[in-house]
């Protein structure tokens, strides 16, 4: 095996792969059929008249690849901005104005772009008792990541090789995380400038470093010599929400804040840690080690290594100290989603997000207690951090990452938790292309892993679990755990999704088997979703590069007749990803990201006018989609 592709020495060959997984789910299908067909829990999928449904439950009709400048829904539905970047969010915070913004005034406002979206319901209880576990779908917290700035839809006349001490702060302030409370009027939704329960968390909020890795050497700097407190979280992308309610927010490309690398001796360990999680040698493209000596790895070398890592955040009260949970690992976090295995232990999947990168998995130490929620809140700072490896039989294994063991004899728990990839690397785990969410189905339990895309791989880096050589469109793994334990250490997977446009011969489209020519073209998976109902939804990054669209939201069926059958439900904006989505409980509201709307341009001269056109710049923000036609009050009524 080649350690750093993860490629086995025999493989099967994609037509193979294909005529193994058909064949599986022709006899898959035969002995579900007693299973219920999939049904509609709320108003965002329930028909008007159950006599038209579908079997799935999916029962809008789809839209089209678009290449226009609005958020488009189907017919029966309106989706409404509901926050942009600069609205005020904290009391007393002015309103948005980009030509007066300010360090101080963007962190009392919602942050530049919006990645994981993760709503939290109020419940009965008291607020300090609130485990997630609430059904209120018409008041609640919504939690917005930051992920990064583009400062030249931030700041007229931005010189990217000349930043102002003033432009670096603001885009430091507008990093990190909102919370905000929102609700629904009848048939709009609102958010609460000013809730006592509203938060800005920004890249210069300070944050607890906990498990095996605080206060190692290696996480010991010039402001923080005790290694277990940091300023800030950087480029948070995916997240998750964890049982007992708290909010898992995960930074993603920490490594392009940071510059100068070659100032460390070249045999030095630190420097190759370094380059394996891709510091830049010479000035970072950003400059901010300009005025900050924290980014300068020469100056404060030890500095990335606080970064990295998956943020654990309690919404409901806006007094929590962040705590980085080292014990989940150091990489490009894009998820980090949640579920409970038989034995009690809470189990965390989550994805590296680069080519020839791995998927993981943390299984708990601790059991947790649906019954005292005090005492699941520091259940991520012990357990086991695995790396998966797919065997081309359709069998994988999950591999142990523990220090003092095999490969890793020779390593401490800190290291492991600090140079996860590089013990990965050591392991022999998988190599991905680029797996990006990863989600449990609550009907089922199987899991699924978006792979965006890898166009770098090579015919002979080709395996069965990454079937496509110079892969444009990305793919969607399904992976069911031995005997449905999350906590085991062995699973089966196929494929579910190779994505692409049905039409292009050559993209090789498969879609569980459904009648390709049936299906929405779709391309580059990259956040995903489950209704109440298991229907799997899927948001894309990249499609105009791929599918000649803009970026969508798809629903797709994960078992029942209709399997496979993927239908497009939104369109984004020029530019714009959907980076990431999210439903009530009730499954009548679906929020969504608009991230980077008018990318690739400026402020002079925006390719998008989202979502204010002539009044300001692209704002990216998050949208609420709600079906109509029923009077404006209850949906699902």
């Amino acid at each position: 095996m080649d350690r750093r592709t993860g490629r086995q020495e025999t493989y099967e060959t994609f037509e193979q792969v294909l005529q193994r997984r058909v064949a599986r789910r022709k006899f898959l299908m035969s002995s579900i059929g007693a299973l219920p067909a999939l049904a509609a829990a709320g108003s965002l999928l329930k028909p008007s008249e159950a006599k038209a449904a579908p079997v799935d439950g999916l029962n809008f009709a789809p839209i089209s690849l678009m290449k226009n400048d609005q958020v488009t829904v189907p017919a029966g539905y309106r989706s409404q901005v509901l926050i942009s970047w600069g609205d005020p969010v904290l009391p007393g915070a002015p309103a948005f104005n980009n030509a007066t913004i300010t360090p101080e005034i963007q962190r009392q406002q919602f942050g530049f772009n919006c990645d994981f979206l993760g709503y939290f319901p109020f419940s009965h209880l008291p607020v300090s008792q609130q485990d997630g576990g609430g059904r209120n779908s018409r008041w609640g917290l919504l939690t917005v990541n930051h992920e990064y700035t583009d400062p030249r839809l931030m700041f007229p006349g931005y010189d990217p090789d000349f930043p102002t001490f003033n432009e670096v702060n603001t885009e430091i302030a507008a990093h990190g995380l909102s919370v905000v409370l929102v609700y629904r009027m009848y048939d709009e939704w609102r958010y609460w400038s000013g809730s006592r329960y509203n938060r800005r968390i920004h890249g210069e909020t300070e944050m607890a470093i906990t498990g095996p890795a605080a206060g190692d050497p290696l996480m010991k700097v010039s402001y923080d010599p005790s290694g277990t407190a940091v300023r800030g979280m950087l480029n948070n992308c995916g997240g998750g929400k964890t049982p007992w309610g708290t909010l898992l927010t995960c930074e993603e490309n920490f490594n392009q804040y940071f510059g100068n690398a070659s100032s460390l001796t070249a045999d030095s360990p630190t420097a190759a840690s370094h380059a394996r999680y891709g510091l830049p040698s010479g000035e970072s493209r950003r400059k901010w080690e300009r005025f900050h000596d924290r980014f300068d790895l020469s100056k404060d070398p030890n500095e990335p290594f606080r970064f990295g890592y998956v943020v654990e955040i309690d919404p409901y009260d806006p007094s929590y100290k962040p705590k980085k949970r080292t014990a989940l690992g150091r990489m490009k976090h894009e998820a980090a989603v949640t579920t409970i295995a038989p034995s009690g232990q809470a189990v965390v999947y989550m994805g590296d997000d680069q080519r020839f990168d791995y998927i993981y998995k943390f299984v708990s130490q601790g059991s947790f207690n649906r019954s005292n929620r005090s005492q699941n809140m520091e259940l991520l700072d012990a357990g086991t951090l695995y790396a998966a490896k797919f065997n081309d039989d359709g069998s994988g294994e999950w591999i142990a990452l523990v220090a003092g063991q095999g490969m890793l004899a020779e390593w401490t728990p800190a290291e492991v938790a600090i140079k996860t990839r590089e013990a990965a690397d050591l392991v022999g785990a998988t190599a991905m292309d680029r797996p990006e969410d990863v989600e449990v189905n609550p009907t089922t339990g199987k899991i699924y892993a978006a792979m965006t895309n890898n166009t770098r791989r090579t015919a002979e880096q080709v395996d069965a679990a990454n079937p496509r050589a110079s892969n444009r469109f990305g793919h969607i793994i399904e992976i069911t755990e031995t005997n449905n334990n999350h906590a085991g250490d062995s699973f089966q997977w196929e494929i579910f999704m190779l994505c692409g446009d049905p039409a292009n011969v050559e993209a090789g489209t498969y879609f569980a088997g459904f009648d390709p020519s049936a299906v929405s073209p779709i391309s580059n998976p990259d956040n995903l979703l489950f209704d109440s109902a298991g229907n799997l939804w899927i948001a894309t990054d990249g499609q105009p590069r791929t599918v000649d669209g803009n970026d969508g939201i798809y629903a797709c069926p994960t078992f029942g007749p209709d399997r496979g059958f993927v239908r497009q439900f939104l369109s984004g904006v020029i530019g714009s990803e959907i980076a990431s989505l999210e439903m009530t409980p009730d499954d009548e509201t679906l929020f969504a990201a608009i991230q980077h709307p008018g990318e690739g341009s400026t402020i002079l001269e925006p390719s998008s006018g989202w979502p204010d056109f002539n009044l300001n710049p692209p704002r990216p923000g998050v949208v609420a989609t709600i079906k109509t036609g029923r009077g404006g009050r209850y949906i699902g009524s």
